[in-house]
C-alpha cells in the first residue's frame, strides 16, 4: 500500500521560467494594443514605402532597402516600445511586487521577459517576411543564421533598455520616453527612406540603423555584415542588460 506525503520546496528554475515565459506570451497576445504596436505599424510602413514612391531610398531595388528596415522595426516596437509600457504598468500595478514574493528571481524575471519577447519577434519576423516575399522581396536564405544572430543582440539591447527605463522612471513617463525614442529612431535609423551617412559612429548611436544595415546587407545583398555592427549591438546589449540587472526593482 502506497503511502502519500507532501513534499514542499521550491520547484526547479528551469520549471519557474518556463511557467513565467507562458505567463509573459499569454498576457502579450491578450493586450490588443501591443499588437497593434508590434504588427500593425510596422505593416504599413513595409507596405506603404515598399510599394510606392512616397519616400526615396537609395537603389532601385525599393523592397531590398524596405523589408529588411521594417524587420529590425519590428524587433525595436516589441522589445523596447511594448516591453518598457507593459513592465512601468505591471509595477504601478503590483504586478511585479507579487512576483517577487514567488520563486522567481529578479534575472529569472528579467531572462523570462527578453525571452518571451524574443519568441514573439521570431513570429512577427515571420509574417512580415512571407508578406515581403509575397510582394516581391527577394531575400538570400544563405544568410538567415547571421541574420538571426545580430536579431537576438538588438533583441536583448533593447529589452535591456526598456527594462531599465521601467525600473527608474513611473509607467507616465516611461510611457512618454519610450515613444518619444521610438519615434527618434524611426525617423533617424533609415527605415523608410534614407538617412544621412553617419558612418560607424552611426551604428553606436543608432542601434535600429545598426540592424536594418545589417538585415539589408545579410537578406537582402548576400554580403557579410560589418564588425562595427556586431560590436556596436554587442556593447548596447551588455550595457543595457548589466544596468538593467542592477537597477530592476519589484516595486
Amino acid at each position: 500500500m502506497s503511502t502519500f506525503a507532501p513534499a514542499p520546496g521550491r520547484a526547479p528554475m528551469r520549471t519557474v521560467l518556463s511557467s513565467q515565459i507562458k505567463m509573459e506570451l499569454v498576457l502579450t497576445a491578450r493586450r490588443g494594443e501591443a499588437v497593434v504596436l508590434a504588427m500593425g505599424v510596422p505593416l504599413l510602413v513595409l507596405l506603404g514605402a515598399g510599394l510606392t514612391k512616397v519616400t526615396n531610398v537609395p537603389g532601385d531595388d525599393r523592397l531590398a532597402f524596405v523589408v529588411p528596415g521594417v524587420l529590425a522595426l519590428t524587433v525595436m516596437s516589441t522589445a523596447f516600445t511594448g516591453q518598457a509600457i507593459t513592465t512601468g504598468y505591471e509595477r504601478s500595478y503590483g504586478v511585479l511586487k507579487r512576483l517577487g514574493a514567488s520563486p522567481l528571481s529578479r534575472p529569472g524575471l528579467l531572462f523570462a521577459k527578453t525571452a518571451a519577447v524574443l519568441g514573439l519577434i521570431v513570429l512577427q519576423l515571420l509574417v512580415l517576411a512571407v508578406v515581403g516575399v509575397a510582394v516581391g522581396w527577394r531575400p538570400h536564405f544563405g544568410q538567415i543564421l547571421p541574420a538571426l544572430g545580430i536579431t537576438v543582440l538588438a533583441t536583448a539591447a533593447y529589452s535591456g533598455l526598456a527594462l531599465l527605463l521601467a525600473s527608474v522612471l513611473r509607467p507616465e513617463t516611461t510611457t512618454a520616453a519610450a515613444t518619444l525614442i521610438y519615434v527618434l529612431m524611426l525617423a533617424a535609423g533609415g527605415i523608410m527612406f534614407a538617412a544621412p551617412d553617419l558612418g560607424t559612429f552611426g551604428w553606436f548611436v543608432l542601434p535600429l540603423a545598426a540592424h536594418a544595415e545589417a538585415l539589408r546587407a545579410t537578406l537582402s545583398h548576400d554580403a557579410p555584415i560589418p564588425l562595427s555592427i556586431w560590436l556596436s549591438l554587442a556593447l548596447w546589449a551588455v550595457v543595457f542588460v548589466t544596468a538593467a540587472a542592477r537597477k530592476f526593482k519589484w516595486e
